[in-house]
């Protein structure tokens, strides 16, 4: 394994079985199939795709808080999910979560001070003393106070509720955070005030993020690699400049041509795709975009194109290219 590399995610498979679906007739939401790809110390990877095509799945198995159904999450040379309950426990420290809703993720009962002491509490770190201290250490990162610590999270915006989220992430010095769309139910002024916060946070911590979101122009300013998903699968890998610049994927290149354009002499030609996502629990043969393609052969629909380096860093699973 690279010395750069943090992560290594390979042939991830994560299905849900359907409500009412016996032992002989087991159906299964493939949320996320045979997903591979790998996370390099200290990189932002946005990973990108409509709603539903399994990135906030991906990002919480890779976390172990689900159990795949097959495949393995390498993190610094260990098998997460091969790890006993104490090894494990302590492998948490390592990796943390920002969730999407910062209302929903915070306990309404507590107050910020004793939602940001639970991490020290459960994994037994410091003394009260010390506790305190690192908990005002954090708010001050984050931009919050020690007036907040006696706040309810109803009494506080929901920019400040984001950076507690934020802070609560931090508290046991990770090395992998898993941020999952994290601005996309703040204000467009609280956002790029929380996406700094996340830069400046990140240098100053030497963290690796994997950045879950829909919102391309956010991920363009923030990401250094970009992963496009689509039904369950990777579509399109590379560094992001490449991605938005030289896209491969006809699905990919669908997504692009959304983003709004300021300047309309270099505005690019949007893409409308035909019909709707195809359901995960029963996925077309072949590649899976191909019912919505513009470009799909006989090919496409009989034969899976598998995620190829079309050029050096760059992946595509396309038969066009």
């Amino acid at each position: 394994m690279d010395d750069n590399v943090l992560v290594q995610v390979q042939n991830l498979k994560m299905y849900f079985q359907t409500e009412g679906s016996y032992s002989f007739t087991k159906k299964y939401i493939k949320a996320v199939d045979d997903v591979s790809f790998e996370l390099f110390k200290g990189e932002t990877f946005g990973l990108v795709g409509e709603s539903g095509c399994g990135k906030s799945t991906l990002g919480r198995t890779m976390l172990g808080l689900y159990k795949p159904n097959a495949g393995r999450v390498i993190f610094e040379g260990e098998d997460i999910f091969a790890l006993k309950n104490k090894s494990m426990k302590e492998m948490r420290k390592k990796m943390q979560l920002i969730f999407q809703d910062p209302s929903a993720s915070l306990n309404p009962r507590k107050t910020i001070a004793d939602i940001l002491n639970e991490p020290f509490h459960i994994h037994k770190v410091g003394t009260k003393l010390e506790r305190k201290a690192k908990i005002n250490d954090l708010l001050d990162k984050v931009g919050l106070s020690a007036y907040h610590l006696s706040r309810y999270p109803h009494e506080m915006s929901g920019g400040q509720k984001q950076r507690v989220g934020i802070a609560r992430a931090l508290a046991l010095n990770p090395k992998l955070i898993i941020c999952d769309e994290p601005v996309s139910a703040l204000d467009v002024s609280i956002q790029a005030q929380v996406i700094n916060l996340l830069e400046d946070l990140q240098k100053e911590y030497d963290l690796t993020y994997l950045f879950i979101s829909h919102n391309l122009s956010v991920v363009h300013h923030i990401c250094d690699r970009v992963g496009v998903m689509y039904l369950g699968k990777l579509v399109e890998t590379g560094n992001h400049e490449d991605i938005y610049r030289n896209t491969l994927h006809p699905y990919a290149k669908a997504l692009i041509s959304a983003i709004p354009h300021t300047d309309p002499d270099n505005s690019i030609e949007r893409i409308l795709l035909k019909g709707d996502v195809p359901s995960p629990a029963n996925p077309p043969t072949g590649c899976r975009f191909h019912t919505r393609c513009l470009q799909a052969t006989d090919l496409c629909a009989q034969v899976e194109p598998p995620l190829k380096e079309v050029f050096a860093g760059h992946f595509a699973a396309c038969h066009q290219v």
